[in-house]
């Protein structure tokens, strides 16, 4: 049975434009829930999720801190040049015992602790010292909390700092070590099943006959995957027949979301759709106007037989295909099941370098280079063959994003890229 007959005996065909997929997804995102939590090593989580909140386990900063090399002293008696005698010093990670005397200074580094009696810093470079001694240069002023972070000014002991569904970056492995936290809380990684399918594919042990290629595709999409926070699991080929289908796609549903790329166009061997509904499919979707990646489909399998219910999407089979579509309609999905806030992908603003052409019914994601400097981002299409040159597609660092209904776009008009 082909796939178009088999649509007709159970699936009416739904082909949504591009913003109306990106929607579809994400409202399906909403649904979905990270999985188990687990504890690992700090610098492990780095791109993960959190689980549970990270909060202080003490003030931040836990004292008045010094913000910069100078002299602790109190505000009011620097003004008119009047000389304070330095009484000492303090460095950081030391404390000052007892109080600042009135007419005095201290001698203070960056991130020591600011003495008690003392309510600002007089900067090195803004004081005249003279043996013991030091004062205000002429021209400054000094006020009261000058050069001084306030005890708990930043977070008070118990503040959330981090919430569940933070993605770890630098900046917040830096914060969980300074809250003494060694194993954070965070989501497993979602598992997902990758099966290619097409009676031309070899694998990379093989050498490809006259009218064979690669499996390139699952190898582009283990590493998106990977890349995307998801742990691949990449399955053998699966032939254009459907024993071979079916047994191939019984065997990718232990996971938590299936790809299939290839099979999922109109043609006599397209078989993936037929499968599908065969095994009780619900699609979301069975294309996307869009170029590249307008076969693309995505649903849903039921519980069935004791397997879980899934996602699925059924990915084109054009390497170029496969890789649009996974960034722009299958990484959403797959970071809610990190446990992470569903959203777009990254979409920015950039002038295009030269003319292009659009299509009436289609939004086209093209292979295409940001040049960007600090105040101005300029793109450019990469010079590409179709949807099947995947060296087009490495020499690209984005996509440009062109809607549909527009039969050209000028030089310097501001498009949407999306960042690869």
């Amino acid at each position: 049975m082909r796939s178009a007959e088999a649509r007709d005996a159970g699936q009416q065909e739904r082909v949504l434009g591009f913003d109306q997929a990106l929607e579809t997804v994400l409202e399906k995102a909403h649904t979905v829930r990270g999985r188990e939590p687990e504890s690992v090593d700090l610098l492990a989580s780095l791109g993960r999720v959190l689980a549970e909140p990270v909060c202080a386990d003490r003030d931040q900063p836990a004292f008045d801190r010094s913000t910069r090399d100078g002299y602790a002293v109190r505000a009011g008696e620097t003004a008119d040049g009047a000389w304070l005698a330095v009484v000492g010093q303090v460095r950081a990670g030391e404390f000052w015992n007892g109080s600042l005397q009135a007419g005095s200074a201290i001698e203070i580094m960056t991130g020591a602790p600011v003495p008690a009696g003392a309510n600002a810093v007089a900067m090195l470079e803004h004081v005249e010292r003279d043996g013991q001694r030091i004062r205000l240069l002429a021209a400054r002023t000094l006020t009261a909390g000058e050069n001084v972070v306030s005890r708990g000014s930043e977070a008070h002991e118990g503040d959330e700092l981090l919430s569940a569904g933070t993605v770890m970056g630098t900046a917040a492995i830096a914060l969980a070590a300074s809250c003494g936290v060694g194993r954070p809380k965070v989501f497993a990684k979602p598992r997902v099943s990758i099966v290619a399918t097409g009676d031309e594919l070899v694998d990379l042990s093989e050498i490809p006959g006259p009218a064979q290629i690669r499996n390139s595709n699952s190898y582009g999409l283990a590493a998106l995957v990977a890349e995307a926070g998801g742990t691949p699991r990449q399955l053998p080929a699966a032939r254009d027949n459907l024993e071979d289908l079916r047994r191939a796609i019984v065997d990718a549903r232990k996971a938590d979301l299936l790809l299939l790329s290839g099979g999922v166009s109109m043609g006599e061997y397209d078989l993936v759709e037929d499968v599908l509904l065969e095994m009780g499919a619900e699609f979301f979707f069975t294309g996307v106007r869009m170029q590249p990646g307008k076969p693309v489909v995505f649903g849903r399998l039921p519980e069935r037989d004791g397997m879980a219910e899934i996602f699925f999407f059924g990915l084109p089979g054009n390497p170029v295909s496969t890789q649009v579509t996974f960034t722009c309609l299958v990484e959403p999905l797959l970071r809610s099941m990190r446990g992470a806030e569903a959203g777009l992908p990254c979409f920015v603003y950039a002038s295009l370098r030269h003319d292009v052409d659009g299509r009436a019914g289609l939004t086209r994601v093209l292979p295409a280079r940001l040049h960007a400097t600090r105040t101005t981002a300029e793109v450019e299409l990469v010079v590409w063959q179709g949807s099947g040159d995947m060296a087009a597609n490495a020499r690209a660092n984005c996509y440009a994003v062109l809607p549909e209904g527009i039969a050209q776009f000028r030089r310097g008009d501001l498009i949407t890229i999306l960042v690869k």
